[in-house]
């Protein structure tokens, strides 16, 4: 029989077995995630008729003489390479971009198929399927951690139906906020109110305090009603006079000589040659002191009532220093007039002093010098002057017999009243602020001005008051729901107080945290012991990074049946750092503020990320993981073998399967609401359709021609 038939014959079953892979190609063009394959043809053994010979000599060595026997397919390759991705409206239709297949098993693990399909679903039980009912495989969430472990063992992926989450009580409040350290405020509240009941110099409350807001504030931190700084220096302050300081002296005829005198630090002197008489000397003496007035701020006059008795006056409305207020009176010669010195303190200069920054309450020296650090100081130090100016001076001088008052309302107006209902020591107030200068130290305006609107009389048992301006501390507000363990929603309320200025140059506040009642955080800030507030201090440096944060946690009883003892966490930010809060001179405000607590809910949704994380969206608003699909990698994808329904199994030949999640150590990732297309190129395969054609047909002719010659060989017998 002649070779060609028989290599005709080979050439015919691989054509076919060719056919039928390109076939299934074809037929599985809209099969998802399909890989189309590809017949690799190899030749069969050659008969040799002559073997190759080396080159002899000057003989050329022969190459072998071989006869091919035909052909078969050696192999079929299955090509791997990306299909194209379809977007569908399905949210839990996977695809893969990248190398890797989806695990599924149809005996809870035991064993594992590979796809490139990812048509999932959810079955009546929860169950995450494929079209064939095999449960994709993963990881799914721990519920004591809350997370989902990767590096756990896989398993079969079942998000239960009606899946609902528990209420998680809040655990941590993260709060990023500038408080301003700027000299202009928008956000500002009055000072703390200040009643008759002094203080004690920490600012606790004192036990008779009829206020829960008595508490000093620093003076150098404080703003005036349009929320401009102060910026009260060491030195300024203002003079307040309680009312005209006044003496009288009886003047009597002179005898001849000079008169000689230093008046609020000014020296005066005259001659009289002894005619005069005792009225003409008190005129003399008047007129000298009232040239002088505008210096001294004392002018002088006759008494109306007897001309011989001069009396001396200073309303305290002049200047801005020692020199033009009360009246000190020092005589050197007085020449037979009788004239003595004398002084009338009715004026007190009060200066700022931030030195430690530390109360240091009131004086009860009876020079005309006072100093304040805080609002408590200047208060009960305005309140003895006051008291002091009317006391008789002897008869009940350890005791300021009067009912006069200053206190800060609830608007931070200092504010001063005269019942008159004490007793002797009663008068009526002519009230008079005026700047303060001294040597080195320019007048503070915004500081007088806060104070000038005291000035004015009040007359002894008036119902009436005489009020500053409104004196205001910077201030910032921030809240946030947090939950406790019934996931019932409480307001926690962030009151922020600039208090200070730190010796660095930076910033210090306070702050206040308050819960509705009946909540408890186990706070004692005020009198009352409220538990429902609790109070801290934050600090900064002077670039404006946080530097201290006191009550970095509290413990919060919602006494409403939930779980006690709730430790929240308060997070500020970093130490030394700009990732919370800082305070810059920016406007105060807040950038950011979360709670890690939420109340219980229903699972609404679910969707999947790139790494293919089925993260369930619940009533609540909270989203988390509940599984993540796990991705398999093999060292030679096209050693898998198919077990129909669009799956592979392993093989000896495509190695162990890498297990891990999508995106990592070369797997792909994972779009959701897509499905991989077949890769099958159909233009290619149709083709490819028209090359085994017409390869058959050559094979059968390569029969066909074989015959002919078998038959004229069968024809030479005839």
């Amino acid at each position: 029989m002649l070779r060609s038939l028989f290599a005709g014959v080979t050439g015919l079953q691989s054509h076919q077995v060719a056919m039928d892979v390109e076939s299934n190609n074809i037929a599985n063009v809209n099969t998802i995630g399909y890989k189309y394959s590809r017949a690799n043809f190899s030749d069969l053994l050659a008969q040799t008729n002559q073997i190759a010979t080396a080159p002899q000599g000057q003989i050329g060595g022969k190459n072998a003489v071989q006869i091919g026997l035909g052909t078969t397919v050696s192999s079929i390759t299955r090509i791997h390479s990306q299909g194209s991705i379809q977007n569908t409206d399905k949210n839990t239709d996977v695809a893969i971009q990248g190398d890797g297949f989806f695990i599924v098993s149809s005996d809870g693990g035991n064993t594992y198929k590979y796809s490139r399909s990812g048509d999932f679903k959810f079955d009546a039980a929860g169950n995450f399927v494929d079209n064939n009912g095999f449960i994709v495989q993963g990881w799914v969430r721990d519920e004591t951690t809350g997370l989902v472990d990767s590096t756990a063992p896989i398993a079969n992926i079942q998000i239960p139906p009606g899946l609902t989450t528990p209420a998680q009580a809040t655990s941590e409040v993260v709060i990023k906020a500038n408080l301003s350290s700027g000299d202009t405020v928008t956000q500002f509240k009055p000072i703390y109110t200040l009643d008759t009941n002094a203080l004690t110099k920490n600012g606790v409350d004192g036990v008779a305090n009829t206020s829960d807001d008595d508490r000093p504030e620093f003076f150098n931190v404080l703003f005036d009603a349009s929320g401009s700084a102060l910026n009260l220096q060491d030195g300024q302050g203002m003079w307040t006079s309680y009312k005209p300081a006044t003496i009288s002296k009886t003047i009597a005829a002179p005898v001849a000589g000079a008169v000689s005198f230093t008046l609020n630090g000014v020296a005066m002197s005259m001659t009289f040659t002894g005619t005069e008489t005792a009225a003409q000397a008190t005129s003399a003496i008047a007129a000298k002191i009232n040239a002088q007035t505008a210096t001294t701020g004392v002018s002088a006059a006759p008494d109306p009532t007897n001309p011989a008795i001069l009396i001396l006056t200073n309303d305290n409305t002049r200047g801005t220093t020692a020199a033009s207020k009360n009246i000190a009176l020092t005589v050197t010669s007085a020449s037979g007039t009788g004239l003595t010195g004398g002084t009338d303190i009715t004026a007190f200069q009060y200066t700022f002093i931030s030195a430690g920054a530390v109360p240091i309450g009131e004086t009860t020296a009876t020079a005309s010098q006072r100093q304040f650090t805080t609002t408590e100081d200047l208060r009960a130090q305005m309140q003895h002057d006051a008291r002091l100016i009317g006391d008789d001076h002897g008869v009940n001088n350890a005791i300021l017999d009067s009912a006069i008052t200053v206190e800060i309302n609830s608007k931070g107006q200092f504010e001063i009243k005269n019942p008159g209902s004490a007793g002797a020591d009663e008068y009526d107030l002519r009230i008079s602020v005026t700047g303060l200068t001294s040597a080195g130290v320019t007048e503070n305006t915004r500081f007088t001005q806060n104070f000038q609107t005291l000035s004015g009389t009040l007359t002894t048992g008036s119902s009436i008051s005489r009020l500053s301006q409104a004196f205001n501390a910077a201030t910032h507000s921030a809240s946030i729901d947090v939950y406790d363990s019934l996931g019932t929603k409480h307001t926690l309320r962030l009151d922020f107080r600039k208090t200070a200025l730190s010796a660095s140059g930076g910033t210090e506040w306070i702050y206040e945290i308050s819960v509705p009642s009946p909540g408890d955080i186990g706070g004692t800030i005020n009198k009352n012991e409220l538990t429902n507030l609790d109070a801290g201090r934050i600090s900064f440096t002077n670039t404006g990074a946080l530097a201290l944060a006191t009550i970095p946690s509290l413990t919060y009883t919602a006494n409403n049946g939930s779980a006690p003892n709730q430790t929240i966490d308060l997070n500020f930010g970093t130490i030394n750092a700009f990732d919370g809060m800082t305070s810059f001179d920016n406007p105060s405000g807040t950038s950011g503020i979360s709670q890690d607590g939420f109340p219980g809910g229903d699972l609404v949704g679910i969707r999947i990320d790139q790494s293919g994380t089925l993260v369930g969206s619940f009533s609540n608003g909270r989203s988390f993981g509940l599984a993540q699909i796990g991705m398999a990698k093999f060292s030679n994808n096209e050693g898998l073998v198919t077990d129909g329904g669009n799956v592979y199994l392993q093989s000896a030949n495509s190695g162990d399967p890498i297990i891990g999640t999508a995106a990592t150590a070369g797997r792909g990732f994972m779009q959701s609401s897509a499905l991989e297309a077949s890769n099958v190129d159909l233009s290619k395969s149709l083709t490819q359709l028209i090359i085994i054609q017409r390869g058959y047909q050559a094979n059968g002719k390569t029969i066909t021609t074989s015959d002919t010659l078998l038959e004229t060989l069968l024809g030479i017998k005839r």
